[in-house]
């Protein structure tokens, strides 16, 4: 399929991609996904308009986690795939994802209370329910977050500074480390701008998402970068956990692909090998359609994600409908 050009000179958008939700045979709800799609030398294309500005959330945490490697904190701890892989994670707070932060944290001399992402009951809902049975309140180690935020703190104590306040975009860490990762990989300059607070309260800044792809295409020549999406790959349960897409994808591609979604329908993907990358925004920020444009764009590509959306279903679990994406 001829992909529209980023930045047409007509002043003309291509349509979005298109995702339909049906029950039975009938088109029930509709929404609208920007894509963009960056090759590592640079060559940009898409669907929509992928110059828009979006919040990036979750779905920039591979760069987020660039430092963690760069510095040499990761290779000072011995940190293993399984533990970049919760680098870059939305976990779903399950035992196995849990328990290895809590070892995590303990390697590099700390606990969970130095965690400042706050406390939320476990994504998972066996993990919540068996929580809540045992009598346990959620702390800091559940949020989703734990992963990213025990690397924040790992290259804290690699680099001897303070991690007291880590989270803040005038630590060292964020402003001289995280902040910077995002300028070199999305080819930004962020000096004038202001961020905005994130779910577990770190810095987000607003990117356009062909940027933001971009910073995926560009981590992934690097030995930093392919480190990263390599141990996603590898390991794509603590990425996500059981159920999700993105340990899906991952699960059936391999080591081809890493991918990683974030809050109000942003989805991201890499080919590792080639360093092509796409990241997909839902208008209205609705996480089933950014689910549904991922697959859609994978195969666009000729990349076969290996799994289908599950259909949707009633409350008896019988299959009512499902989704599809088209342009």
């Amino acid at each position: 399929m001829q992909r529209p050009e980023v930045g047409q000179t007509d002043g003309v958008m291509s349509p979005p991609v298109v995702v339909e939700v049906l029950r039975g045979h009938v088109v029930e709800s509709r929404h609208e996904v920007d894509v963009a799609v960056v090759g590592a030398d640079g060559h940009r294309s898409g669907f929509g308009n992928p110059g828009r500005k979006v919040l990036a959330r979750s779905a920039i945490k591979p760069i987020q986690a660039f430092p963690l490697v760069a510095t040499g904190a990761a290779d000072a701890f011995d940190l293993s795939q399984r533990r970049l892989a919760l680098s870059c994670a939305s976990h779903n707070g399950e035992s196995g994802h849990v328990d290895e932060v809590v070892a995590w944290l303990g390697d590099i001399g700390l606990d969970p209370s130095a965690l400042e992402c706050g406390a939320h009951p476990p994504l998972d809902a066996s993990a919540s329910q068996a929580l809540a049975a045992a009598g346990v309140n959620p702390g800091a180690q559940h949020n989703n977050c734990s992963g990213k935020h025990s690397g924040f703190l790992t290259t804290c104590v690699h680099l001897g500074l303070d991690p007291a306040g880590y989270i803040q975009p005038d630590h060292l860490v964020q402003r001289n480390h995280v902040t910077k990762a995002i300028e070199a990989a999305c080819e930004v300059s962020l000096d004038d701008e202001t961020p905005v607070v994130d779910g577990c309260g770190i810095p987000v800044w607003e990117l356009t998402l062909d940027a933001l792809a971009g910073g995926w295409a560009r981590i992934a020549t690097t030995d930093e970068g392919r480190r990263l999406y390599g141990a996603m790959a590898a390991e794509p349960f603590f990425v996500a956990g059981s159920g999700r897409l993105s340990t899906r994808v991952m699960q059936a591609e391999g080591a081809t692909c890493a991918v990683k979604g974030g809050a109000e329908g942003v989805f991201c993907g890499v080919h590792v090998e080639s360093g092509l990358a796409w990241a997909v925004k839902a208008r209205d920020g609705a996480g089933r359609a950014a689910e549904a444009a991922l697959l859609w764009v994978m195969r666009d590509l000729g990349i076969d994600p290996g799994v289908e959306l599950e259909p949707l279903t009633n409350a008896a679990g019988r299959p009512v409908g499902a989704l599809r994406a088209r342009l």
